[in-house]
């Protein structure tokens, strides 16, 4: 019944994190295919793998800034990845049940912005060079990938959690995430598709049908960031005597009119958790 009632409460934040993760999957199938698809130009003129995945990478980590920055992902606070909804859950910034309800609209969301090429674009999204922008292990295998979307997904969320409660850099910090999506979409996508988002992965995999090594961005991103959340708590909490309820995370740097952003319980109770 709450979840219901948190649904008609908030369902208009919930549909901004399907657009936002939505449009994110429909910015990464155009751009692999402007820069992948042979039928294009820029796949015969530019020879270096790394150099496409770089034009990729500064596509994709511009559209993160525009995201987060944008009006409505300022109201939802732009999380776009389960496991940083997750994060901000166990940090107590977001109640169980907007947890639920963020989780399944990024599912959703990250879905139709990938089967809308299916639909209308099916021969350019299917061509093995673009392959519905899927994240599979590259060729090292599995525990590569692993430790990859490990490593990349805890390395963001602390990022996040330190610039985002920094006066100075709060104003900055989805700027350093785009930054941060380039670079890594450039040198670590030949390891593991470069993913660090459960929703993404699952978008491509449900209109693909490829599966292979899908638990390596549950399993990875998902432990990581809550791994890294943990020890930027215990940090924090003895910066601060204890106290958690200044603790900020927004991506854009501020609050906003954000709905679903909350402080729960007072610090004595955060100490216990």
């Amino acid at each position: 019944m709450q979840l219901l009632i948190t649904l008609q409460k908030n369902w208009r934040t919930y549909l901004i994190e399907a657009w936002a993760l939505g449009m994110f999957m429909v910015s990464a199938s155009l751009f692999v295919i402007l820069v992948e698809h042979p039928a294009l130009p820029y796949r015969n003129l530019v020879e270096s793998a790394v150099l496409r995945r770089l034009m990729i990478g500064l596509a994709m980590g511009v559209t993160a800034i525009l995201l987060i920055y944008s009006k409505w992902g300022k109201r939802s606070g732009a999380h776009m990845n389960p496991a940083v909804t997750l994060t901000y859950h166990m940090l107590h910034r977001i109640s169980f049940q907007d947890t639920f309800w963020y989780i399944l609209f990024q599912f959703m969301g990250g879905f139709l912005g990938v089967a809308i090429f299916k639909c209308f674009f099916f021969g350019y999204i299917s061509y093995p060079a673009v392959n519905y922008v899927v994240t599979i292990p590259g060729p090292q295998g599995n525990w590569p990938a692993f430790a990859t979307e490990f490593l990349l997904s805890f390395i963001i969320i602390v990022m996040v959690l330190f610039s985002s409660n920094s006066k100075k850099l709060a104003p900055f910090t989805g700027y350093m995430v785009g930054v941060f999506l380039t670079l890594a979409i450039t040198f670590t996508a030949p390891l593991s598709g470069m993913s660090i988002n459960p929703a993404r992965t699952v978008a491509s995999a449900l209109t693909s049908g490829e599966w292979q090594g899908w638990w390596i961005y549950f399993a990875g991103p998902v432990s990581a960031m809550l791994f890294g959340g943990y020890l930027y708590r215990f940090w924090y909490r003895k910066e601060h005597n204890g106290n958690c309820t200044t603790m900020r995370m927004h991506l854009s740097g501020y609050q906003h009119d954000c709905t679903t952003y909350e402080v729960l319980g007072p610090a004595k109770f955060l100490q216990k958790n």
